[in-house]
């Protein structure tokens, strides 16, 4: 089965379903399946963390470069606010990620990606909270 998953991870993952279905628990490839159980915890940790890093990257152009403000960026930040309750309602436990710590971390990234796009510069620390990245009106009015 390990060749399997190497060469073909859909069949392989394929298989393993209709072997778990039929309940043919003996055949399954354990070690492969354990490992791709716990990615999924990290795929979902990961969905989350990229909307918050979008989110961040379009503030810093929003709150930096007000001339420039769109209607595309506030439909950006509200999508991706309604990704990450959309994220928390399937998994409750990934609010543990929504801290200001992880949030330090996520800016990192948020803030390289935006001044590479805007030729700014940011702030070395991130200047918001997560409540306010999460929350804050964003209004062209």
């Amino acid at each position: 089965m390990t060749v399997l998953y190497e060469q073909d991870y859909g069949l392989w993952a394929e298989q393993m379903a209709d072997l778990l279905s039929e309940g043919r628990f003996a055949e399954l490839d354990i070690e492969n399946l354990v490992d791709e159980v716990r990615d999924l915890s990290k795929r979902e940790r990961d969905r989350l963390l990229s909307s918050v890093r979008l989110i961040v990257h379009h503030l810093l152009k929003w709150d930096y470069q007000p001339e420039l403000r769109s209607r595309s960026w506030q439909v950006t930040i509200q999508r991706e606010r309604l990704h990450i309750i959309r994220y928390l309602k399937d998994s409750p436990s990934l609010k543990r990620y929504l801290t200001d710590e992880w949030l330090a971390e996520t800016y990192v990234i948020s803030s390289l990606n935006a001044e590479k796009e805007t030729g700014l510069e940011f702030p070395d620390d991130c200047p918001y909270s997560i409540q306010n990245v999460l929350e804050r009106p964003i209004s062209l009015e």
